[in-house]
């Protein structure tokens, strides 16, 4: 019988290992295809990109933030796996009276192995979670690959938004080697492009994901500002806390490539 304690402190119990799955998370969707599960998963979300052949062939269930609950309930789910930011907690309330759910609460690395050991072991796949957990180890261990001064990781335009503390892309950008700029701060916390002129960051990062930055967003804050270096990078190396985990090394040593 699996039993794990989720990761805002609710035990989770299932008789037998999951065998009908529906995930709101779109990083742990993409866990859950790299643990060899098909036919259990049965449904996810429109943000579920990856992998493409689940998002367009498997059961959508509304937004992170606007789920279905009446579809979740009728694909009669015997695991569903939220988390704390994510999703909201009167829908996982609600959602917690049809079935066992999962919530995640995910702020670093360690966070992120964590919550794949307990997946692994509620859907009956602990060998193959525990040797993704060591392959992940094992990439992080060479990190950083040397200190590469302060970071402004921008995720919002109109208005600015960037990353704080207490968050997973804060942990990411220490694992990479970089002094997160707005460390001071909490969360996400709403800024003005002066604050960033003021703290002159050795780099800004202009993430992919949420907000869709591109060459032409990098190009125009370059002009304001001088003294840093505007790169767009990849946000979800820097936001998914799954499987994704495993290229992230590989990712921050060609980017610093392209940095020199």
């Amino acid at each position: 019988m699996p039993v794990v304690r989720d990761q805002i402190g609710r035990e989770v119990t299932l008789i037998n290992p999951a065998q009908r799955i529906v995930s709101l998370v779109p990083s742990i969707t993409e866990y859950l295809h790299s643990l060899q599960l098909n036919a259990e998963v049965v449904g996810l979300t429109k943000f579920c990109i990856h992998p493409d052949v689940w998002y367009r062939s498997k059961t959508r269930v509304g937004g992170t933030k606007t789920p279905a609950l009446a579809a979740i309930q009728d694909l009669r789910p015997d695991l569903i796996i939220a988390n704390k930011e994510e999703n909201r907690k009167e829908d996982i309330e609600v959602l917690s009276g049809y079935c066992a759910v999962y919530v995640s609460d995910i702020n670093t690395l360690n966070d992120a192995l964590q919550m794949m050991k307990d997946i692994g072991l509620l859907v009956g796949r602990q060998a193959r979670a525990e040797d993704i957990v060591k392959r992940v180890k094992e990439g992080f261990a060479s990190m950083p690959f040397g200190k590469w001064g302060t970071a402004a990781y921008m995720i919002w335009q109109d208005p600015w938004m960037s990353v704080g503390s207490r968050n997973f892309i804060h942990d990411m950008l220490t694992h990479g080697g970089w002094e997160n700029a707005f460390s001071d701060v909490d969360r996400y916390p709403q800024i003005g492009i002066e604050d960033i002129i003021q703290r002159s960051p050795d780099f800004v990062f202009l993430s992919s994901e949420p907000y869709p930055f591109k060459e032409m967003h990098r190009a125009e804050l370059q002009k304001v500002l001088p003294h840093s270096r505007v790169y767009v990078v990849d946000g979800e190396m820097f936001s998914w806390y799954g499987s994704r985990l495993l290229a992230f090394p590989e990712y921050i040593r060609k980017l610093h490539l392209e940095l020199t």
